[in-house]
């Protein structure tokens, strides 16, 4: 009768897995490799991405390649395990010396269902109507917020997505806020707008089209910032936005500089001198706007204010990268010129000024609950503690932002951490690495977990409670 491997227990967590040999448990974090419990990344077992080839750095100091090791360096939580709902101390709570200050850092991989991504496109594309639902594989996760300076935002995830709703979309919402978070293309339908592929860092690619610049300004900011050096090479310019369209000759910038009056008539809502609202509807063409041809628009020129035969018109986008040159003729109707060799330069100048566009994810969480009782046995003076600032709170090494009010809800550039950093259980939820830094003096005042805490150097010699596959860092300095 041929011997059954047998199965291990995995006690990285509550569920508490029998896995058999090769397999990993519920969360897909842990696996039996040889008869020992091993952490794996997002996607190979550790055993196996050894065997490829891939550098990993464990917390096991006799793996440790390069030394010696630096005495200010930090530990991340990336692969360190989390030991939710923390019944028992983090598992790595370690003492090092930082800058000549005796620091505790409290490290554990949080599971998040109250998580979710706020997403940044740099687009003056038409991705849909404010409130819309935003789809992945036919499941909603999310919705469009609000426009911003050149940037469309939106609100992925959150708890009603991830385990309110049906398996499929909390399943379909946890796998695209974890591509989100390790730096991987999404493709989200906007009800009522366009296709989008997301992905951090990258350009966003819009109903199949990638973008290249986000805007220099508003169509009122460009001719600010441009209308001396349009001065004297022609007569009128009209930035045309979805936004704020621009017309120099009525703009403040034009009048500051003696700009004279053509008795050009824009098509839309005026604001405050040479600043028009709503020239279009929105759309994927100039400025944002739903434009193909900029000449819309215009109403009829009025001779009476300085319109003539002659008069050069300049039409450009906030980006520069749709541009029209114009002459009015006897009927002082605009007809289209090749561009101005001086002109083509100003337009250039236009599109210099303006920074690549790129999507921006910041992973949100709130980490409370029982995650705090694996730092310190009275878990609100934790809370308190990263409120007032005496605890530093990082993700994977990189700086959080912690909101106001009550409770520890942070924001995290997911491009600032390594690739691969967080990962996902069943639940669904979301896995994301956490480091509590503070004086161990103030950590033990708050009830920290005393006999959990190893010094640095015993961490590197002797490993954790299983290999995994962490990342060390230097501690950055002051004012960094």
């Amino acid at each position: 009768m041929t011997e059954t491997p047998e199965k291990i227990r995995c006690d990285a967590c509550p569920v508490m897995c029998y896995i058999a040999p090769g397999q990993t448990g519920a969360c897909d974090r842990y696996a039996n490799t040889a008869g020992r419990i091993t952490r794996t990344d997002p996607v190979l077992m550790l055993s196996h991405a050894l065997e490829g080839g891939q550098r990993l750095v464990p917390f096991a100091g006799r793996d440790w390649e390069e030394t010696p090791f630096p005495a200010d360096t930090r530990v991340t939580g990336i692969g360190s395990g989390t030991t939710y709902p923390d019944f028992k101390p983090a598992p790595f709570i370690v003492s090092s010396s930082i800058a000549g200050a005796d620091m505790v850092t409290v490290v554990t991989e949080a599971i998040f269902s109250y998580c979710g991504v706020k997403v940044k496109i740099d687009t003056d594309r038409f991705l849909g109507p404010e409130g819309a639902f935003v789809r992945a594989e036919g499941e909603i996760i999310g919705h469009v917020t609000t426009a911003e300076y050149g940037s469309q935002m939106l609100s992925l995830g959150g708890v009603h997505h991830l385990t309110g709703g049906s398996k499929a979309e909390g399943r379909i919402t946890c796998a695209a806020l974890l591509a989100l978070c390790n730096g991987e293309p999404v493709t989200l339908t906007i009800e009522g707008g366009s296709e989008v592929i997301v992905q951090a860092g990258r350009a966003p690619v819009v109903d199949g089209q990638p973008e290249r610049r986000m805007r220099v300004g508003c169509g009122s900011a460009t001719i600010g910032m441009f209308a001396a050096q349009w001065q004297g090479l022609v007569d009128e310019v009209v930035v045309v936005d979805d936004h704020i369209t621009g017309v120099v000759s009525e703009h403040q910038a034009g009048k500051v500089i003696g700009w004279e009056p053509t008795g050009i008539k824009i098509k839309g809502h005026r604001s405050t001198p040479g600043r028009y609202f709503r020239v279009s509807e929105p759309g994927l063409g100039w400025g944002g706007t739903r434009l193909t041809d900029p000449l819309e628009i215009l109403g009829d020129w009025n001779p009476k204010k300085g319109a003539r035969p002659g008069l050069r018109l300049l039409m450009v986008s906030t980006t520069g990268e749709e541009f029209g040159y114009y002459v009015l003729d006897e009927a002082l109707i605009p007809q289209p010129h090749p561009l101005p060799e001086a002109l083509r330069q100003t337009v250039g100048l236009i599109d210099e000024n303006c920074e690549p566009s790129l999507c921006t994810v910041l992973f949100m969480g709130g980490a409370g609950g029982s995650l705090r009782a694996g730092v310190t046995r009275n878990p609100v003076r934790l809370t308190r503690a990263v409120q007032s600032g005496a605890t530093r709170l990082t993700s994977g090494g990189a700086d959080c932002y912690v909101w106001p009010g009550g409770g520890i809800t942070f924001m995290v550039d997911v491009t600032r951490l390594p690739q691969n950093a967080f990962g996902s259980v069943p639940t669904p939820a979301l896995v994301a690495p956490l480091e509590f830094t503070l004086p161990r003096a103030d950590y033990l005042a708050m009830g920290g977990h005393e006999a959990a805490i190893r010094p640095l150097a015993t961490l590197l010699r002797e490993g954790g409670e299983y290999p995994t596959a962490a990342l060390l860092l230097p501690w950055p300095e002051e004012g960094g």
